[in-house]
């Protein structure tokens, strides 16, 4: 899987998009197991209506809103809420219609599962006699 947000060439100058330079590339952690590829990203702020995770011409793209309730007037604001914005593209290894997404307290979990034929397959040696 590799991230497409900002081409290498262009990663030092400016944004990509307009959309990229009004947003926050979220941290992610990404595991892989024998059966599936998992992305965890920190959306803080954003809930689960607030975020939308979909995957069009094998590219998985992750959009949060931050929002958060208050009670009354701010006085002063230090934290700037801002909207979250990054991509990646999949590889053919990745069975597309079976990706899943959750959220809870402000993490998004993705599950890429892999197609049948990138698991990993145990093959049983026979003792010839």
């Amino acid at each position: 899987m590799k991230e497409t947000t900002v081409p290498e060439e262009v990663q030092q100058q400016a944004p990509a998009t307009r959309e990229e330079s009004r947003t926050l590339v979220p941290p992610v952690d990404i595991f892989e197991t024998p059966e599936a590829l998992v992305v965890i990203a920190d959306l803080p702020g954003v809930s689960k209506e607030g975020v939308e995770v979909r995957v069009e011409n094998d590219v998985l793209t992750v959009k949060g809103q931050a929002q958060i309730s208050e009670k009354g007037d701010p006085i002063r604001r230090e934290f700037e809420l801002r909207d979250y914005f990054r991509q990646f593209q999949l590889g053919e290894q990745i069975n597309q219609e079976k990706i899943t997404a959750d959220m809870k307290g402000g993490v998004l979990t993705v599950n890429l599962p892999k197609t049948e034929n990138v698991k990993p397959k145990r093959i049983d040696v026979n003792v010839s006699k």
